[in-house]
């Protein structure tokens, strides 16, 4: 068996092979225009495993090793606990394929876990949908930061701006130079946003009526189909968790912890997760405590003990993880069950908490 590091770099690889007793047996750099060079390379020694840090783009060079002949393994390292167990002074690309090619004949490569493509074009589609949400939010902001700047401007009273009734009078207003030319364009990107966004919709909703992890996720309260969709995708499967704490380790739900003889300390959210999920849970608790009594009443629990609202949210999204493991591990939907002892934030006994 042979062993592949590979430094993979925007339009460069380099690619260091060693044997089981850790000589090298090849090197090489390779130009990514030639992407068949891998082919060649890696099938010339097999058989063989490779293994690659995880970093923008690694799904291309991914693709093209899953076509290889011969190589049985694939593992995409963590970059920060690489640079934890192999620290270096010297540090070239070289020297970081070797340390790759070493660490995988070692089985010491702490991997990261690789969706397949379906999986992967999924989130691509989902954090499209993010990024043009923003840019609306972004682009309405404006809108309302020109329009608070004139005087003597009368609009419809409406809920909602930037609704039917709102966008057609912004559509009619005519403003003084060069105000109306800067809110005509923004009006346009909004409105090629708005249709970005709603393409985008359709095809997350075709994709979720095949995926029976959203159908459970949908009867959680707090969780609609975008964020239900988000969080699915992002968790790829339940049964690579063996317990909740896990998964809200994943999530970045649980404190870092220091101790040291006596003494235990408990800072900040762990910062290694995935920070996809963890917003879509913390989205969802937002909405779970303004719809649902016992969300809602775990937030004011912790409010009442002196948290602050964002500690307070945590807790509440921490805690709807914890159901989100029962509800996917079971496979069935969310359910109401009733409690015979008080709820954190409810001051009547015999109450209804919703619980997985």
């Amino acid at each position: 068996m042979k062993y592949a590091g590979i430094d993979y770099h925007k339009r460069y690889s380099v690619v260091s092979i060693v044997d089981e007793t850790g000589d090298l047996v090849a090197e090489e750099r390779i130009e990514h225009a030639f992407p068949e060079r891998f082919g060649q390379l890696i099938g010339a020694h097999a058989p063989c495993q490779a293994a690659f840090e995880a970093t923008m783009n690694w799904g291309w060079l991914h693709e093209i090793l899953e076509g290889i002949p011969g190589l049985d393994r694939i593992v995409m390292a963590n970059p920060l606990h690489v640079r934890l167990i192999a620290a270096a002074q010297v540090k070239t690309d070289q020297v970081d394929a070797r340390k790759l090619a070493q660490l995988l004949r070692a089985n010491l490569l702490p991997a990261s876990h690789i969706p397949d493509r379906a999986t992967r074009l999924r989130k691509e589609v989902l954090r499209q949908r993010t990024f043009w949400v923003r840019e609306r939010t972004k682009l309405r902001n404006r809108i309302h930061r020109l329009l608070g700047r004139q005087h003597g401007l009368s609009m419809p009273q409406v809920s909602d701006l930037f609704g039917k009734k709102g966008m057609t009078a912004l559509h009619k207003l005519q403003l003084a130079e060069p105000d109306d030319l800067l809110l005509r364009q923004q009006l346009d990107e909004l409105d090629g946003l708005a249709r970005h966004i709603r393409e985008l919709d359709e095809r997350i909703a075709l994709e979720g009526k095949t995926d029976e992890d959203v159908g459970c996720l949908a009867t959680i309260p707090g969780i609609g189909p975008i964020l239900g969709n988000v969080i699915a995708t992002e968790i790829d499967g339940i049964e690579r968790f063996g317990t909740s704490e896990k998964l809200c380790a994943y999530a970045g739900l649980i404190p870092t912890t220091s101790s040291s003889g006596d003494k235990t300390y408990h800072g900040r959210l762990v910062n290694g997760c995935n920070k996809w999920l963890r917003w879509a849970l913390v989205e969802a608790a937002w909405v779970a405590v303004g719809c649902d009594a016992y969300f809602g009443g775990l937030y004011r629990h912790h409010r009442a003990r002196g948290k602050k609202a964002n500690t307070a949210i945590m807790i509440v999204a921490r805690r709807m993880c914890q159901i989100i493991f029962c509800v996917l591990h079971e496979k069935r939907a969310f359910q109401a069950r009733a409690w015979s002892r008080n709820v954190p934030g409810c001051s009547h006994q015999g109450r209804t908490e919703q619980v997985a």
